[in-house]
């Protein structure tokens, strides 16, 4: 990765404390911070919920990085404490507004990249399963989703996006055997996309924010990035030709912007590009 150091604003808490949102050089940066294992509860969905708008109204935002406070949890899920508490009317509810909180992640038009470092299970899992790429630090921790020893299943995206991860026979054995991991294996598995060596989470985090501003302007086309998100999200599940024919349409977006006209000059005049994510 880029050892580049990248300037964030101080942080500032969100609302009810449990997520601390940082920006500034075309990243955000959203945290979640409620030790010590970073579990959810329905108050910090909604935390989430709302760095997530901010950072996708934010216009000078082009890629957002999701992490967890502290070196030994990304998130270890839903606050099971919290769970217990709940009537099975008030847990469908949580399940589904964290369920519109992780599809709102993930139709967001920009990049979502997931910092792993410490475990990452169970609901931590499934929000890093919203992400468009996920960073692990080797060795930190790791994951799975082993809700099936609860006598529930994962609630929160898990059993769909998992199966599309690494295809439905392996997603039924991870999930019905309820085993954890390391990140070496996911990486073989496909859950994961890059596994990187850090001495601990403040180098990890560095890093892997160098790495995320590799994907903003001047020197990456925010916009495209961005469009190629949708098509994917977008068209996967349909059929091919409905999924061509969004292809064609954001294409024909891109190819009316002012990147797409610079990309196309720069690379006839043998020159470097500056995009301005227009």
């Amino acid at each position: 990765m880029n050892a580049q150091p990248i300037q964030l604003s101080a942080a500032e808490p969100m609302p009810l404390g449990k997520v601390a949102y940082q920006a500034g050089n075309g990243l955000a940066l959203i945290t979640l911070t409620n030790p010590p294992a970073n579990g959810y509860s329905h108050e910090m969905m909604l935390d989430l919920d709302a760095a997530i708008l901010r950072a996708r109204f934010d216009e000078a935002v082009q890629v957002i990085v999701l992490a967890g406070a502290g070196e030994k949890f990304f998130c270890a899920g839903a606050d099971i404490g919290y769970l217990n508490s709940l009537s099975p009317t008030r847990k469908y509810y949580f399940c589904l507004h964290a369920n519109e909180t992780l599809q709102r992640l993930e139709r967001t038009p920009k990049l979502v990249i997931a910092a792993l470092s410490g475990h990452c299970v169970g609901g931590g899992l499934e929000i890093a399963l919203a992400c468009d790429l996920r960073v692990a630090r080797k060795g930190s921790g790791k994951c799975g989703l082993p809700e099936v020893s609860l006598g529930v299943l994962p609630g929160t995206g898990g059993t769909q996006r998992l199966a599309r991860f690494v295809g439905r026979a392996r997603a039924i054995e991870l999930m019905v055997s309820g085993r954890t991991f390391d990140y070496d294996e996911a990486l073989a598995l496909g859950i994961v996309t890059h596994v990187r060596t850090a001495s601990d989470d403040a180098s990890f985090i560095h890093d892997l924010l160098a790495f995320a501003a590799s994907f903003t302007t001047p020197d990456k086309a925010a916009l495209s990035v961005g469009h190629i998100k949708a098509a994917v999200h977008g068209g996967i599940d349909l059929p091919l030709d409905a999924g061509l024919n969004l292809e064609r349409e954001l294409q024909a977006k891109l190819f009316a912007s002012a990147d797409a006209k610079e990309g196309i000059a720069a690379f006839v005049e043998k020159r470097k590009a500056k995009f301005e994510g227009r």
